[in-house]
């Protein structure tokens, strides 16, 4: 998400702080272009109108204009004023109510409402360990209320039982009783959707919030269908007066706009985000995070957050052990890999880490993508076990047994033997120094690819994570530039 934004205002931004000092031309030059940038990423004009406004006002202060490095205070400016328009603070889901807490899932037909309660459903008894259940009121989609059931049944959270003919505030009562009974402390109702509002929609959704008085009404709106989501938004809460959004396939939008504009039309936060089609790819919505993403800081406390629920505490302790003897073989790399691919794969990522937005082109045009980490993990996995442990015995007949068991080449075997062998250089200078990390230790390849990468978190790996992430992003080719 905000790929096109970020580029184009980290393009603004790089012409504003190679200026020694900032005229205001040059304020109202930038001004324009983040005019531009906001409008293509499909932000409501009077959002966008509003957002310059506050930025220039600011920006043409004389603490600003007189101030030793003009052009950063400028994307401090931008920052605070993308913060304040995303809601300034992270807005958690509501269950203060005496139970079951009902969170009523409303939106248009195809916006996602019935996966994401299922999510929903999933988060609550996993993060806040309380208990879900899920009911569907969709007696219009043909199998709506059978997809609630399978998509429960798989996410192990227990849905109200079907009973064909029942209507909507009938099946609402019904699953008030049973979760009242059944001492459930959260209830989920997904509620029927159409192509479109009509006044029927709402007299039907305002009948069920009047029996079943949720302390949430989530919004389920898709951040791909861009202006269109902004004005649906606003015409759900006139009417019904929803107390959140959840926006959906925020994956798949790298525009940004619904994210941008729906907390200022609507004055309802953004409290969840879906990152994908996974039960665990639901994230909260942090307003100051989503700002440092957008242009281009990265968000390391979500990465950390990632890598805290994602780490497995004894993999990383017995990796740790192995390290601080200087080892590292193929078992501990396909360990990385997988570690990497449950906090989102190199897209997930890309996206937390600081300075790494301009490479995102390069990494596109040299086809790094996640397939890379799904063929890496093949070609490990067509190893035997002594093989992985020792990759030294890996020669040319054993290079092109793997070759033909993973569907790969012996080009791809060397390129990965190739990774281990450097990042093995790196165990042993560590090893060497105590176990600390210091740039200057590492291969003189990998250090050149380090000092060209802003920060060189990237290139450097992430040493202060759990489990060390020793690799970096594997298979990065050679001369990224930032």
């Amino acid at each position: 998400m905000f790929d096109s934004l970020t580029t184009k205002l980290g393009d603004v931004f790089d012409k504003l702080t190679r200026r020694g000092a900032l005229r205001e031309d040059d304020v109202n030059t930038a001004m324009r272009e983040v005019r531009v940038a906001l409008l293509e990423a499909d932000v409501a004009l009077p959002v966008v109108k509003d957002f310059v406004a506050q930025v220039k006002e600011r920006a043409l202060g004389q603490e600003v204009l007189r101030s030793v490095t003009p052009g950063q205070q400028v994307i401090k400016i931008v920052n605070d004023a993308l913060v304040d328009t995303l809601g300034r603070e992270a807005v958690p889901i509501n269950l203060a109510a005496e139970p079951p807490a009902v969170i009523l899932m409303v939106g248009l037909q195809g916006s996602g409402k019935t996966t994401t309660s299922a999510k929903i459903g999933y988060m609550l008894q996993g993060r806040e360990r309380k208990k879900v259940m899920l009911a569907s009121l969709d007696t219009r989609r043909p199998a709506a209320q059978e997809q609630l059931r399978v998509l429960g049944e798989q996410a192990d959270v227990p849905t109200l039982p079907i009973v064909e003919g029942e209507q909507p505030v009938a099946i609402a009562k019904r699953a008030l009783k049973s979760a009242r009974s059944e001492g459930f402390d959260v209830l989920i109702l997904d509620t029927a959707g159409r192509l479109h509002i009509d006044q029927e929609l709402m007299d039907e959704v305002a009948e069920v919030s009047k029996v079943a008085t949720p302390v949430e009404t989530l919004l389920v709106a898709d951040a791909m269908t861009g202006q269109d989501a902004v004005t649906i938004a606003k015409e759900f809460n006139d009417k019904l007066g929803v107390t959140g959004v959840v926006l959906t396939r925020v994956d798949g939008d790298a525009r940004g706009g619904a994210a941008l504009s729906m907390r200022a039309v609507t004055g309802r936060p953004i409290k969840l985000m879906g990152m994908g089609e996974k039960f665990d790819a639901l994230e909260p919505f942090h307003p100051d995070r989503i700002a440092s993403r957008i242009l281009g800081m990265g968000d390391v406390v979500s990465l950390v957050e990632k890598a805290a629920e994602n780490f497995e505490q004894d993999e990383a302790e017995k990796l740790a052990k192995k390290l601080q003897k200087g080892r590292f073989d193929f078992e501990d790399m396909l360990t990385q890999l997988r570690q990497m691919k449950k906090m989102g794969g190199l897209g997930g990522l890309m996206n937390l880490l600081p300075g790494i937005g301009k490479m995102k082109k390069q990494l596109a045009a040299a086809n790094v993508d996640e397939s890379m980490l799904n063929r890496q993990e093949a070609i490990i996995l067509s190893m035997t076990r002594r093989e992985r442990a020792n990759p030294q015995i890996i020669h040319a007949s054993r290079k092109k047994r793997i070759a033909a068991g993973s569907g790969t080449s012996v080009q791809e075997i060397n390129k990965l033997i190739k990774q281990w062998q450097e990042m093995n250089k790196v165990m042993k200078r560590m090893k060497k120094m105590g176990g600390k990390f210091d740039p200057s230790q590492l291969p003189p390849e990998l250090r050149a690819q380090l000092e060209q990468m802003d920060g060189g978190a990237p290139g450097a790996g992430l040493p202060n994570m759990p489990g060390g992430l020793p690799g970096g992003l594997p298979g990065l080719p050679k001369g990224f530039k930032s």
